[in-house]
C-alpha cells in the first residue's frame, strides 16, 4: 500500500492548504478536487493508485480546498468567488511542478466547478480533465432557468445559502450532513461505505468548521430563483481532452445537464454510471480508478 503524506502548502497570496499526496515528487502531477461536504481524504485510494509505477508513477496531489478541513477560511464572503480558489490551485500546482503544469486534472462536486474553469482558463497548464458529477457552467445555467425537475433538484442550494446554515448541519453529530451522504440517491445505490470509520473522518473535518464551505453557496450566482446571469461562452469552452463520469442515480444533478456538453468541450467522453450516486468516488473508487486509467491511455501525453 502506496503511503499517504499529510502536509501543509504555504501559498504566495497568503492562503495556506492542507493536503495529502502520495508519489515522488517532481513526477507529472494529477492533482485531485473535492466537492461539499467532503474533503481531501475521499481520494486516498486513487492517490495511492496512481502514484504506483504501473499506473503512471504519478505526483498525486489532493488539497483541502479554501474553507474545508485545516486549510485557510476566510471570514470575507468574496473570498469564496471562484477566481479566487482557482488562484489558490494554480499556486498549489506551481508548488509542485515546472510552471505549474498539471498532467491529469480530477475533480468532483464543487471541486468540479473550479476544474472546468481551470480548464478553460489555462489549457496550455492543464493536460487532460476527468469530471466526476460536477455541472458545466453553460448546461447548469440552462437547466436552472428551463429545467423544473433541475430547479427542484438545486432547491437545496438556496438554504445552505442561508445566513446560519453551518449552525444547523452541526446540530445533533452533524445529522443532516450525514443524511446528505446516506440519501443522495434515486432508487438506486447504497451507502454501506458509509462506516463508523467514515463517519468519524468526516465528524474531524466537519468539526472544523463549515462556514467556508457554506459561502460556496453564497456566494455563487448559479441557484435556483436567481436571475441566472449569461455567461459568455469563451468563458466556459474546453478544448482538452474530458472525461465526464455521471453516477445516474444523482438526486441533485440530474442527467439534462449531460445534454448538450459536446457544444462546449471539443474532446469529450462521457460515461454514464448506472446505479452510482453523486457519491461513486465513496461508492465504487475501483470503478472510477479504472475509468481514469483507461481514459489516460487513450490520450497520452508527450512529456518533454
Amino acid at each position: 500500500m502506496t503511503d499517504i503524506q499529510t502536509f501543509e502548502r504555504a501559498l504566495p497570496h497568503g492562503i495556506t492548504l492542507s493536503c495529502r499526496a502520495a508519489g515522488e515528487p517532481g513526477r507529472p502531477l494529477m492533482l485531485f478536487l473535492h466537492g461539499f461536504p467532503e474533503a481531501a481524504f475521499i481520494w486516498d485510494p486513487l492517490l495511492a493508485h496512481f502514484a504506483r509505477p504501473e499506473n503512471g508513477g504519478y505526483r498525486c496531489v489532493a488539497p483541502n480546498l479554501r474553507g474545508f478541513e485545516r486549510s485557510s477560511a476566510p471570514a470575507e464572503l468574496e473570498a469564496y468567488q471562484a477566481h479566487r480558489l482557482m488562484q489558490d490551485l494554480r499556486a498549489l500546482a506551481e508548488s509542485e511542478s515546472a510552471g505549474g503544469q498539471i498532467d491529469t486534472l480530477v475533480a468532483h462536486d464543487w471541486g468540479g466547478a473550479f476544474g472546468w474553469g481551470m480548464a478553460n482558463a489555462m489549457p496550455a497548464r492543464v493536460g487532460r480533465l476527468v469530471i466526476i458529477n460536477s455541472p458545466h457552467a453553460g448546461t447548469f445555467a440552462r437547466e436552472l432557468k428551463n429545467s423544473p425537475e433541475q430547479q427542484e433538484a438545486s432547491a437545496y442550494m438556496n438554504w445552505l445559502a442561508r445566513p446560519g446554515s453551518e449552525e444547523v448541519l452541526a446540530r445533533d453529530d452533524f445529522a443532516r450532513l450525514f443524511g446528505m451522504l446516506s440519501s443522495m440517491h434515486a432508487g438506486a445505490g447504497n451507502a454501506g461505505w458509509l462506516t463508523d470509520d467514515v463517519k468519524a473522518r468526516y465528524r474531524e473535518v466537519w468539526s472544523q468548521g463549515l462556514v467556508g464551505a457554506c459561502n460556496l453557496y453564497r456566494v455563487t450566482p448559479l441557484k435556483p430563483g436567481n436571475d441566472i446571469p449569461d455567461i459568455p461562452r469563451e468563458r466556459v469552452t474546453v478544448d482538452i481532452p474530458t472525461l465526464v463520469l455521471w453516477g445516474m442515480a444523482d438526486i441533485a444533478l440530474r442527467p439534462g445537464l449531460l445534454d448538450g456538453l459536446e457544444d462546449y468541450v471539443r474532446q469529450l467522453d462521457i460515461e454514464r454510471l448506472e446505479g452510482a450516486t453523486h457519491w461513486v468516488v465513496h461508492e465504487q473508487p475501483e470503478l472510477v480508478m479504472a475509468r481514469i486509467g483507461a481514459f489516460i491511455r487513450r490520450h497520452p501525453r508527450l512529456r518533454g
